[in-house]
């Protein structure tokens, strides 16, 4: 399968998971991108327009953590820093977005990590 037709189905899958869902005030969006390397997680008031609280496997606080660990311990480890993140901002409830990914693997463990972490899905 060529990549662009691969990119092309999940653009798909992301804009149907987002016609459905919605970051509010109250309930913010956690959105997930997951690239062949890195895992990124933001948190996204979408009737402001703008990301709250963002975590990824670059920040500089868990990126001498992640050397050595397989991708899906790094991905929990980002899971429970946006969690921390959050609930100092004061968010303790979230409508996940996996972005159009399966709910399986990574995307599966940075939702567990941001659970065990406090936040309510």
């Amino acid at each position: 399968m060529r990549k662009d037709v691969a990119r092309a189905g999940r653009y798909k899958r992301h804009a149907r998971v987002r016609a459905k869902i919605s970051g509010t005030a109250e309930r913010p969006r956690l959105c997930v991108y997951r690239s062949l390397v890195h895992i990124y997680a933001q948190v996204i008031d979408d009737t402001k327009g703008c990301t709250l609280v963002s975590a990824s496997t670059v920040d500089p606080e868990i990126v001498k953590d992640t050397d050595g660990k397989k991708k899906s311990d790094q991905a929990e480890m980002v899971g429970l820093l946006v969690a921390k993140r959050a609930l100092e901002a004061g968010i303790t409830q979230v409508v996940f977005d996996r972005g159009g990914y399966k709910y399986h693997g990574r995307v599966k463990t940075l939702a567990d990590g941001a659970r065990k972490g406090g936040i309510k899905f």
